[in-house]
């Protein structure tokens, strides 16, 4: 596996109802060509050797015997692949037959795991023919040709021998329509991936609640959920067969088949990924603690990683075939991006609606210097007052002109002002500023970090005691992304009473903003709209240093590097803790414009940035999480102010 990715399929092969041989012909022909597409685990339909529509046919002598014997042929045929394969078959026993599943790899049967619950309802008459193999039986050990001690029973995992989170268990169709699947105890019991062999027929409406199900136990059980579903071949004397099947990982759909299709479908699916989402969240572990797994499971050892990689002449996977999204968190769907920026500014502004109340607060006091931080910021504290029905007279936004302030973000400050019917106060802080340097010997003309920091703090002293004029509270207006980078002036911008911007990334502030000057009400304001979008194509800059030519001479993004690349890091840090050098491979696979070097360079920014400015997170204001990925030290990030950022970067180097 390359940083954890395995690739799988779901197959509805060609079928003949009760032609064994011809079937059996159809699944090694379509496991060979999926096992050369680079499939290592390759998922066929339930009772796929015999096809699921036989009826009473399934009684016969005949059938029964011929289906072993094209189980062993398929071993024998498909061993050079070196794929873990699943087929479906009726396996005889003296008490009855069984529905199972047969997992083979390297010409063997490895295991057979049989169906548990047996649909008896509406169309389906399973019991008719077949016998369930309950959940507290113990996994026995049968017979097939030649081949002794294969293990028969639902509780069986099959675990690489090098790659411990690469585990698949498996069970039937039913199976997942039952209220306790029997792939929660699968799960529990260690396995990553579940195969599901299913013969599930098509009425109308079927389809999406199939996908609905696949997806949700997908995410409610961390794992990767593989549904191979029986095809158009089937017997239609009483039922249709789509041929629906599904790849889905932790509740995203990663492939899926058009219906009626006989189609292969492939995806990538990141046990890696899934092993890190189980160790975070840790309620998996306490259903692990708190849930009897009545049975001791059998593990069957195979090396399929390292199998694979010998096969090849490289086991790195260059490129992705699953798509990675260079920008996590804003949606690329414009109708669901304009629903979570309306969501997201909800939260934000009932989250300060609530401080607001609770310290009986009826005035607020903002920065406002016509960049987009202090823009949402304002725009979400008027929606608060709105919530709240204070006036927003009661908001002041400062607007605090220095060296480094433009004519165009002063003019953009002042209108979005107005526009906004907020009361505006203009305190020009040159004169203090260099009283300041002055005092503290500091040369005006050295434009150095103290040059910069004597500004940002003068303009936090300011609001914070104009706040205490008014009896206000000051509104932060600082983002996750700048959180994370440290890119704030201690006990200057990065000081607030409330951050409303605090879970907020830069890529989605952009969004928000945009949000406000197209899709709100107050969009219907033409003035409105045009100083919102005359922001939004304003350079983000601290306006810390004088302009040249009157225009923004200090840009943020030239000297820390592409704030889109930083919150698609910050995003694989914090919500997966993946290691430098996956997230270097996965962001040359996000489809950005920048090279290697670009990427590597920018990245090891993000680590030297993220490790050193950890003391500013230790401190920082309250402000409500919105997003998955949060900063705050109360809640979702505990680090050391010492922390060492060493062992990340030596990954990186690895690379060079």
């Amino acid at each position: 596996m390359t940083y954890g990715f395995i690739k799988t399929a779901c197959v509805s092969p060609e079928l003949k109802v009760a032609d064994c041989e011809f079937n059996a012909a159809q699944i090694i022909s379509s496991a060979n060509e999926a096992a050369k597409k680079g499939a290592q685990i390759i998922v066929f339909p339930e009772l796929s050797i015999t096809g699921y529509t036989c009826g009473d046919l399934f009684f016969q002598n005949a059938l029964q015997q011929s289906a072993l014997e094209q189980l062993e042929k398929i071993a024998s045929k498909i061993k050079t692949t070196k794929a873990l394969i699943f087929v479906g078959l009726p396996f005889a026993r003296t008490e009855g037959i069984y529905n199972c599943a047969a997992a083979i790899y390297g010409g063997k049967i490895l295991a057979l795991i049989p169906k548990t619950f047996l649909p008896n309802y509406s169309e389906f008459y399973e019991r008719r023919q077949f016998t369930p193999f309950s959940s507290k039986q113990k996994t026995q050990f049968v017979r097939i040709g030649n081949q002794e001690n294969i293990p028969f029973g639902t509780d069986i995992l099959i675990q690489d021998k090098s790659e411990k989170s690469l585990c698949v268990a498996c069970e039937l169709c039913e199976d997942l329509w039952v209220p306790l699947p029997p792939s929660t105890r699968h799960v529990l019991a260690g396995a990553t991936i579940i195969v599901n062999l299913s013969a599930g027929n098509e009425i109308i409406g079927k389809a999406e609640y199939r996908r609905n199900l696949v997806k949700s136990h997908s995410a409610r059980s961390i794992c990767a959920y593989l549904y191979a579903n029986a095809g158009k071949d089937e017997s239609t004397q009483d039922m249709v067969f789509s041929g629906h099947s599904m790849i889905s990982e932790n509740g995203s759909l990663l492939a899926e088949s058009d219906l009626f299709s006989n189609q292969t479908v492939y995806a990538q699916v990141d046990v890696e990924r899934l092993a890190n989402e189980r160790r975070h969240t840790t309620s998996f572990a306490a259903s692990v603690d708190n849930f009897d797994l009545q049975a001791d499971y059998t593990t069957v050892e195979i090396d399929l990683v390292n199998t694979a990689a010998a096969k090849t002449s490289s086991s790195k996977i260059e490129k992705l075939e699953r798509y990675v999204d260079p920008h996590p968190f804003v949606p690329s769907d414009k109708e669901k991006r304009t629903q979570r920026c309306l969501e997201v500014i909800t939260l934000q502004a009932q989250g300060l609606a609530k401080r607001l109340r609770h310290i009986n607060c009826q005035s607020a006091v903002i920065g406002l210097s016509g960049g987009l931080d202090s823009t949402l910021a304002l725009l979400i504290t008027c929606r608060a007052f709105d919530l709240t029905g204070i006036s927003r007279k009661k908001i002041t936004a400062i607007t605090m002109p220095c060296f480094g302030t433009t004519n165009r973000t002063y003019t953009n400050a002042c209108s979005l002002a107005k526009q906004c019917g907020v009361s505006l106060k203009e305190i020009r802080i040159e004169a203090a500023v260099r009283q300041h340097m002055k005092d503290i010997g500091q040369d005006e003309n050295t434009h150095d970090v103290t040059y910069e920091n004597c500004q940002a703090r003068e303009r936090t002293q300011v609001l914070m005691d104009y706040a205490n004029k008014t009896n206000g509270i000051v509104i932060g207006t600082g983002d996750l992304s700048e959180l994370a980078l440290g890119w704030c002036t201690y006990n200057g911008d990065h000081m607030s009473m409330y951050g409303v911007n605090s879970s907020i990334p830069k890529t989605l502030v952009r969004y928000l903003v945009e949000w406000f000057a197209t899709d709100s009400e107050d969009a219907k304001n033409e003035k409105f709209s045009k100083v919102l979008k005359d922001i939004l194509d304003t350079p983000v800059s601290p306006e810390l240093l004088p302009p040249k030519d009157g225009k923004i001479s200090q840009v943020t993004e030239d000297l820390v590097g592409p704030y889109e690349l930083h919150d698609f890091f910050l995003y694989y840090v914090l919500r997966f803790g993946f290691a430098p050098s996956k997230i270097f491979f996965l962001a040359q696979q996000a489809g950005f414009s920048y090279s290697k070097a670009e990427i590597l360079k920018w990245l090891k920014t993000f680590y030297r940035r993220f490790f050193s400015q950890q003391f500013k997170r230790s401190c920082m204001p309250d402000g409500a999480k919105v997003g998955t990925v949060n900063l705050s030290p109360r809640g979702d990030w505990r680090m050391p102010s010492d922390a060492q950022a060493s062992l990340w970067l030596k990954d990186l180097d690895k690379l060079n």
